[in-house]
């Protein structure tokens, strides 16, 4: 479970949100542009220091204001998938794929390279430099390369922004059969609705910075979000 308690202020915006993520599925992060959904993700990753404030995943400590502690994003194990891929231009999708498990104790491992190329569809792309990708395609090869990190989260800050329709419907099932197939929770950035009602199991409702509700998404009546099926 991951349990965030921060409060940061960015100019005349503050961010002062608690809310917690269950220990499986996926949790919608949804509000307008400039709720403060991708500073909160930031946080939790490390890649932005909270001026107060705690963040527990699994029981292990990533931060706490009070106690002096600031895990680097490395030691963190979360996996962050943002809007546009990122991959390594010079690395061929096999290079992007295996970049950073090297850096994973085999302890910790709970996935194998053949079990993501086969989930994610993509054994046809491994010879490939990302230039030769689709938009569809590179965000696959992101979410496997956070993948094969083992994380214990992993953070989608609008996945799907960047891609059109067909693009998305082509991602979205991908999303959905990692959270089937393993047990790693999601925090996942949107705000859009439709993304949510295919995806989401609970989400948390941010505006200015502030959680304004919270809990899964058939208790949420007042957002009429009505669950879609999709098919892998």
């Amino acid at each position: 479970m991951l349990k965030v308690q921060v409060q940061r202020k960015q100019g005349e915006f503050t961010v002062d949100a608690a809310f917690s993520v269950q220990e499986k599925g996926i949790t919608a992060l949804f509000g307008p542009s400039g709720a403060g959904k991708t500073s909160i993700v930031n946080m939790i990753a490390g890649l932005t220091r909270p001026d107060s404030g705690n963040i527990v995943l699994n029981g292990h400590c990533l931060f706490d204001s009070d106690k002096g502690i600031n895990l680097a994003p490395e030691m963190r194990r979360v996996g962050y998938i943002f809007q546009d891929g990122r991959l390594f231009p010079h690395l061929s999708v096999r290079g992007n794929l295996t970049y950073g498990m090297r850096f994973v104790p085999r302890s910790n491992q709970y996935v194998t390279f053949g079990q993501v190329v086969e989930l994610l569809g993509i054994e046809s792309l491994l010879d490939r430099r990302p230039a030769k990708l689709s938009g569809g395609e590179k965000q696959r090869v992101a979410i496997g390369r956070a993948l094969l990190c083992s994380p214990a989260l992993f953070l989608m800050d609008e996945p799907l922004a960047s891609l059109d329709d067909m693009r998305k419907s082509e991602v979205l099932p991908f999303i959905l059969r990692l959270c089937h197939e393993f047990s790693t929770p999601v925090l996942y950035v949107s705000h859009s609705l439709d993304e949510i009602s295919r995806l989401a199991d609970q989400m948390v409702v941010l505006d200015h910075g502030s959680v304004v509700a919270s809990g899964r998404l058939e208790d949420l009546p007042a957002f009429r979000i009505e669950k879609k099926a999709v098919t892998a």
